[in-house]
This record gives C-alpha cells, sequence and structure tokens, in this order.
C-alpha cells in the first residue's frame, strides 16, 4: 500500500482563502477531490489549472457538508479515502503515517488523528504506551476511510446540512460493530472551524447557530425519540428566549445569534427539515 491508495475529500462552500494552503500539504501522488458547494466555474478552473491532482465538483447549489462529501466518497476508487476541511493541513509524514496504520490494524472503519481536546481525555502516560488508542467518535474535520466498511452502514445522513454529520455517522458505525480510532503520530493542523473567506464571517455565524441548534435536537430525536430530545434541549432553548428578550431591550446586535438558535430549534421541533442557507 502507498498512498496512492488514498483519496482525498475536500467539500468547499466559499473557501478561496482558505483551501491553498490544504492543497499545498496534500502530496501530488494523491488524488484529490474538491467538491464545491456551489456553481462557482472560475473556482473550478483555477484549482484545476494550478494543481494536477485535484479534480473539482460543483454541486451548482449549498447542500451542506454531509452530501457533498458523499459526492466525492461515491467517486472514490482507491481503498481508502480521506476526509479533509479546507482549512486542515497536513504534516508532511501525515499520509504515509495513515498507510502505516493500516498495516497494524485491519479492522478500522475510521482512523483520525489527535488535537488537543482527545489527548486531555487520556492520561499522557498511557498515550506513550498504547497507539492507537479506539474510540466512539473523532472530529469530522479530518478521517481516514476504509471504504469496504461503509458498505452497509452508508456515508454521511444528508439530513444533517451543518453540525452532527460526523457524530451520526460514528454512531452509526459503532451501533454496527464496526471500530475507530485515534492514532498519535499522525499530526494534521486545523485552522478553527473557519473555513469560509472572512467576508461571509457574520452571516456564517447566523448560519451555523441556526443548524446547531436543529442539528442538536434531530440527533437526539433520532436516538432518543422525540420527548427525550425536547427534555435534553430544553435549558438551551429557555436560555434563547431569555437572551433574545434581554439583547432586544437593550438594542444589542447579539440578539439576531439567539433569535437563530430559537429559530433553528422551533423547526426541528416542528419536523421542518434543515432549509436554512448563508445569505452569501
Amino acid at each position: 500500500m502507498s498512498i496512492k491508495d488514498i483519496t482525498v475529500v475536500i467539500a468547499t462552500f466559499r473557501s478561496e482563502e482558505k483551501i491553498k494552503n490544504c492543497l499545498n500539504s496534500i502530496d501530488k501522488q494523491t488524488k484529490v477531490l474538491v467538491i464545491e458547494n456551489s456553481n462557482n466555474l472560475s473556482f473550478k478552473e483555477n484549482l484545476e489549472k494550478e494543481f494536477s491532482n485535484v479534480e473539482c465538483i460543483l454541486t451548482g447549489a449549498n447542500i451542506g457538508y454531509g452530501s457533498a462529501n458523499n459526492i466525492g466518497l461515491k467517486k472514490v476508487t482507491t481503498k481508502y479515502a480521506l476526509i479533509l476541511n479546507p482549512d486542515a493541513t497536513l504534516h508532511p509524514s501525515a499520509l504515509k503515517n495513515f498507510i502505516k496504520a493500516t498495516e497494524k490494524i485491519y479492522d478500522f472503519a475510521v482512523m483520525a488523528p489527535y488535537i488537543q481536546e482527545e489527548k486531555d481525555k487520556f492520561d499522557k502516560n498511557y498515550l506513550k504506551n498504547i497507539s492507537p488508542v479506539q474510540v466512539d467518535n473523532v472530529k469530522g474535520f479530518a478521517m481516514f476511510l476504509n471504504i469496504s466498511e461503509f458498505k452497509e452502514v452508508g456515508f454521511f445522513d444528508e439530513n444533517f446540512f451543518f453540525y452532527f454529520e460526523e457524530i451520526d455517522l460514528c454512531k452509526r458505525l459503532v451501533n454496527s460493530g464496526k471500530k475507530i480510532y485515534l492514532i498519535p503520530e499522525i499530526k494534521i493542523d486545523h485552522g478553527g472551524g473557519i473555513s469560509h473567506d472572512q467576508s461571509i464571517n457574520v452571516e456564517m455565524e447566523l448560519s451555523r447557530n441556526w443548524h446547531w441548534m436543529w442539528s442538536t435536537f434531530n440527533y437526539h430525536k433520532k436516538y432518543k425519540g422525540f420527548f427525550v430530545s425536547f427534555f435534553i434541549i430544553l435549558p438551551k432553548m429557555s436560555s434563547a428566549i431569555i437572551k433574545v428578550l434581554i439583547y432586544t431591550l437593550i438594542f444589542n446586535k447579539k440578539k439576531k445569534i439567539y433569535y437563530q438558535r430559537l429559530s433553528g430549534l422551533i423547526n426541528a421541533i416542528m419536523g421542518k427539515s434543515s432549509w436554512y442557507r448563508p445569505k452569501v
């Protein structure tokens, strides 16, 4: 096995400022599929001209993280796929270390690098002595997939537009007896979850808050039912209502954030789809 047995899949939306650092960190022997959530033909043409190993697919509209990644994953012909966020950059040995890990672990569905949050969950001495660590879920910014393990489970649930897509996928894998691992030797830097251009930060923040509440409710509803999900989300709903009222009274712009949270939650409770899209 070599890095030629990996296809990198990157879902993007208005990521022109971020993605080139990501692509420059990927070995040119590795095929890359960029799935752009728009009809931006110049973005596609510029990427494919500058990076010979890149194929850019335009979705024509913003269909979301999960749906865009699914388009890429269904086109993968290699044994493995690496899902990356456009604000992630690989250390030089990352792809080779993924391949080395596959030579030791044969029964994995997903591997992922450690990031600081995960490291803090485990005793440092434990991490020095044991590699890899089996877990129930991983962060979605960098997921190394063993494609053959997904035939029964499928890929991302496209009902989730934003948030909880990777958590839901990992839960379905674990429930099906599949295994997920964190690998300490693999180093991938993450830009902090801002994979879009800075010019649309305000609208993207509004969109994030809407979908955070919608996805939180629907994830719990999917596995625990409506009433349990409602009681889980009730404190967040109460908080959003109070803050909308307070910030409205004092003319604070933060009211828009909490209004979006409340709107996303109400739509989820009413059984509506995750219809909200960034107005850009």
